[in-house]
């Protein structure tokens, strides 16, 4: 049997079940008490009496049924839709916990997993087609599994999610929406395909976010490259702002070379020593740095600086110091593996 003749012999010969039938018996009645809208600050309780039929139709599988009021609950529900839809705005609005403590005020008695389950009842709004569309990826799994998110730029709003990060993903997406005029993305290569492929009459982007990373990732390389030209005019102007006395102090330390552990020690002495001199008690220098009393006290009891290197911060020999000139030079010239 060919697919015209089973179609026409649906036409022809429908189901009985599927047949609507009107039935005027009547089986019964019973009272539903759905809450509503609260009004002057009590509770509103409705007293509703519905009607239960007969249905006729014996091949539909159902004895009796209950006739439905639009604009009153539900089937099974137990508050009325203007009350229903209420909860749902304070729940968009306020979340779970937040929402049940506005509905209370306002004389509705619900729990938080309730406004939540009202608010997830709602059906999926339809966003409009965006112009401007961010494009990023999301893991669900880190090294793993990972997806493709799409933002409304302009609104900041999420749009979609897909599953995969697959060019012909996107290029599908894309291509269901015409209108978007511009496709902000990253360098991934499969963001570029499906852009190119699924809106090609859109502009593509890079945002804020990735032009200061790819800036950033471009500085830390240049710096890099050129860091035997740093090394090389450090001295000079070390030469040019050191004060002498601090220099001979550091010759006589145990720190020869720069340390950033030294410089702090030198620097919180320095401080320190100057507070006291200005008539602060140990307690306010406490207070005012953010220390300890004993690290305070050990700092002030400390004549020098260089008296308080001492146990793991003195400056040790290491078998690689006579090789580490060449180590930066490699490290300079890209060479960053350690083997």
């Amino acid at each position: 049997m060919d697919d015209l003749t089973v179609r026409l012999k649906d036409l022809l010969f429908p189901s009985v079940a599927d047949v609507v039938v009107r039935s005027d018996r009547g089986h019964g009645s019973y009272l539903r008490f759905p809450a509503d809208v609260p009004n002057g600050g009590r509770n509103l309780v409705l007293r509703l009496r519905v009607r239960r039929f007969t249905c006729p139709n014996a091949a539909g599988g159902r004895r009796t049924f209950v006739e439905q009021i639009s604009g009153l609950p539900r089937r099974h529900d137990q508050r009325t839709e203007r009350l229903r839809s209420t909860l749902s705005d304070i729940g968009l609005a306020l979340a779970g916990r937040a929402g049940a403590r506005m509905a209370r005020v306002l004389g509705v008695g619900v729990s938080r997993s309730t406004v939540l389950r009202l608010v997830d009842a709602l059906p999926d709004p339809d966003p409009p087609s965006p112009r401007v569309v961010g494009v990023d990826g999301y893991a669900t799994r880190k090294g793993r599994h990972y997806g493709t998110v799409l933002v409304d730029v302009e609104t900041r709003r999420p749009v979609d999610m897909l599953p995969d990060r697959e060019a012909a993903s996107l290029a599908a997406w894309l291509a269901k929406r015409p209108g978007i005029e511009v496709v902000c993305r990253d360098r991934a290569p499969f963001f570029a395909e499906g852009a190119t492929v699924g809106a090609p009459q859109a502009v593509q982007v890079a945002d804020r976010w990735h032009l200061w990373h790819n800036l950033s990732e471009a500085a830390e390389r240049s710096v890099s490259q050129h860091r035997r030209c740093l090394r090389v005019l450090a001295p000079a102007a070390a030469q040019v702002e050191a004060d002498p006395a601090p220099a001979a102090e550091a010759a006589t330390s145990p720190w020869t070379t720069s340390s950033r552990f030294a410089d702090r020690t030198r620097s919180r002495h320095a401080t320190i020593h100057a507070l006291i001199e200005a008539g602060h008690s140990r307690r306010s220098i406490q207070r005012q740095l953010g220390m300890t009393y004993r690290t305070v006290q050990r700092f002030a009891d400390a004549a020098r600086p260089e008296d308080l290197f001492t146990g793991q911060w003195q400056n040790r020999s290491s078998v690689l110091d006579e090789y580490k000139s060449y180590l930066d030079d490699r490290w300079s010239e890209g060479c960053t593996n350690a083997w």
